[in-house]
């Protein structure tokens, strides 16, 4: 008898498939979906969202995230950050060293001479305790103990996922410590708002708008240089909508050192923690359209600069600069940069952000 499962889900995903154990713990796929009955699918290995079924402007639904359709290919992705939750810190810390009250800790070096999104067995790879909290929420969280990835301190993580009425998927994130540590959590989603497909389509033609007037210039190995730079005049500047394709090619340095895009934008900010706009994407033809709003300093716009065609859901394929990502945060390299907005949290007080994705559609 033929399985039907696949048929109730807008995703086509099967629960079955995300269902193993792994050091002993299981995983699985948890479906999230609001009135409307649009959809976002998620596991609980590294919080990946694997599908966000939204419609475009005639109705039409699609996949608008890159990912996969079981979770074999979850664990083993060419690309482990594939739509996952980053921590203990997301983005690079310098040769991986920074000094803490005093003492020096090394983390591993796992991209060239950095370290990037919290090593090799961040977040990302970790099995998070779930919690269905009704048809559109999941409650996540994870211990990580003391010591993990090179990191001090014992963090308690939990992190929220809602998809609400006004197809807005709404990430919250707290954390606490019993020791002095340093945290940047983040989500590495990788959008696609023309929908997946074999081929996924390049996303040079999407408008891409930042409330930002400065950006933080890196160097040949994307570690931030410490200047703080206007975007005007400058291929980084998306104060109004243009074309993410526009300038990427351009004769620039910085776009050599990120092969495109791969650069933080400090946002416009009122107060410091407010929940605010932070970027907007349109893809032409299909008129969807994705608001951030979040309540961090910094947003990493990312272009997919290192996919290589990787082999993805139902058939899919994800190929160079077929996603682009704006991945809510603090700066890269604040341990090393005490001007930058601080990312220590010590005992008794709590790490909190609140990033929404909202998405619509245009004619």
């Amino acid at each position: 008898m033929a399985n039907t499962t696949e048929n109730v889900n807008l995703c086509g995903l099967n629960r079955k498939d995300f269902q193993t154990t792994v050091n002993g713990k299981k995983t699985d796929l948890y479906i999230l979906r609001n009135r409307k009955g649009y959809e976002v699918a998620v596991t609980n290995f590294g919080g990946a969202i694997v599908a966000i079924m939204v419609p475009d402007k005639d109705g039409k639904v699609a996949n608008v995230i890159q990912g996969h359709d079981n979770i074999q290919d979850v664990i083993n992705s060419p690309e482990p950050f594939l739509s996952t939750l980053i921590g203990r810190y997301g983005n690079r810390i310098c040769k991986g060293t920074y000094t803490l009250n005093g003492k020096e800790y090394q983390l591993a070096l796992n991209d060239g001479p950095n370290h990037l999104h919290g090593g090799p067995t961040g977040f990302h790879s970790r099995i998070w305790d779930a919690k269905q909290m009704g048809p559109r929420a999941l409650a996540l969280s994870y211990i990580s103990s003391y010591g993990e990835e090179g990191f001090s301190g014992e963090c308690r993580i939990n992190v929220e996922y809602t998809f609400t009425d006004n197809n807005e998927l709404v990430i919250e994130y707290l954390a606490t410590t019993n020791k002095k540590t340093i945290i940047n959590l983040t989500h590495h989603a990788f959008f696609s708002l023309a929908g997946i497909a074999n081929p996924t389509p390049a996303v040079d033609n999407v408008e891409l708008q930042l409330n930002a007037d400065f950006y933080l210039p890196i160097d040949k190995v994307s570690i931030p240089t410490g200047e703080i730079l206007k975007v005007e005049g400058t291929p980084f500047d998306f104060r109004t909508p243009k074309p993410i394709g526009q300038d990427i090619n351009a004769d620039n340095e910085q776009l050599k050192n990120g092969s495109g895009y791969d650069h933080n934008y400090v946002l416009n900010k009122k107060e410091e923690g407010e929940l605010s706009f932070a970027a907007k994407l349109k893809e032409p033809n299909s008129g969807r359209t994705m608001e951030v709003y979040t309540t961090e300093p910094g947003l990493q716009l990312y272009t997919g600069n290192f996919e290589s065609g990787i082999s993805g859901t139902h058939g899919s394929t994800y190929p160079w600069r077929s996603a682009v990502c704006l991945e809510a945060q603090h700066f890269p390299d604040t341990p090393n940069r005490p001007y930058f907005p601080s990312v220590v949290l010590r005992p008794g007080e709590q790490y909190k952000q609140k990033t929404i994705y909202k998405f619509g559609a245009e004619k």
